[in-house]
């Protein structure tokens, strides 16, 4: 398979002593095309977190991406190090996202972010901490404060949540999505009633998401 069409490993130093490891994810030639490719960020959740690559290709769109799908998307999807937990690493986590954006064909107005459970949370966060930077989020089995909610009133929100998940109460999730849209914003909840905190295994493979993903582009 060629080289373009898979998952191959990147590393970033972020600072003197943390080296951020990512997977790079470039479409193949049958989706080649001469215009620059959207962006998806992609943050995994606790378990993924380490020295080891493989571990994201267990669960979200490095799965689906492992296991043959093709998406007209650039996809990035950085490892968190195993003493941390995302907010700890966000310059870091731009910082490769500059840099692929440098390095590769990248439409700077069509990137996206999505995560899962702990990088669904990172997900909301991110955007909040990087305002202007994203097109669109899709958090997946992750909330966040509604202190700050009020900082993505212009960025297209879709999240995705299990009905009966035990970890992060999808009251939450509900209670996020009303927040952004009372104050003027465009949120919207996918609820998967007998799901439980793995909303991700339906979430990425649903097409619309990713159709839904390249209808936003930033403003210039």
């Amino acid at each position: 398979m060629p080289l373009e069409n898979c998952l191959f490993d990147q590393n970033i130093m972020v600072s003197k002593h943390v080296r951020l490891p990512f997977l790079l994810h470039l479409p193949g030639p049958a989706l080649n095309r001469d215009a620059n490719w959207p962006v998806i960020l992609f943050l995994h959740g606790r378990d993924q977190r380490g020295e080891d690559l493989e571990l994201l290709k267990d669960r979200g769109i490095p799965q689906q991406l492992e296991q043959g799908a093709e998406l007209p998307f650039i996809v990035i999807a950085p490892q968190c190090p195993g003493y941390c937990i995302w907010p700890a690493v966000f310059d870091g986590v731009m910082a490769i996202v500059d840099e692929v954006a440098r390095t590769h064909p990248v439409d700077r107005s069509r990137i996206y972010l999505t995560g899962l459970s702990m990088g669904g949370y990172a997900a909301w966060d991110l955007a909040m901490e990087y305002p202007g930077r994203f097109a669109a989020i899709a958090p997946v089995s992750g909330s966040a404060s509604q202190e700050r909610l009020q900082l993505l009133q212009d960025v297209p929100v879709w999240a995705f949540h299990g009905a009966k998940d035990d970890i992060v109460p999808a009251a939450e999730i509900s209670g996020n999505i009303a927040a952004i849209n009372a104050v003027g914003g465009n949120a919207r909840l996918t609820l998967y009633p007998d799901g439980d905190h793995d909303a991700w295994t339906e979430a990425y493979r649903n097409p619309q998401l990713y159709k839904w993903f390249l209808e936003h582009t930033l403003n210039p």
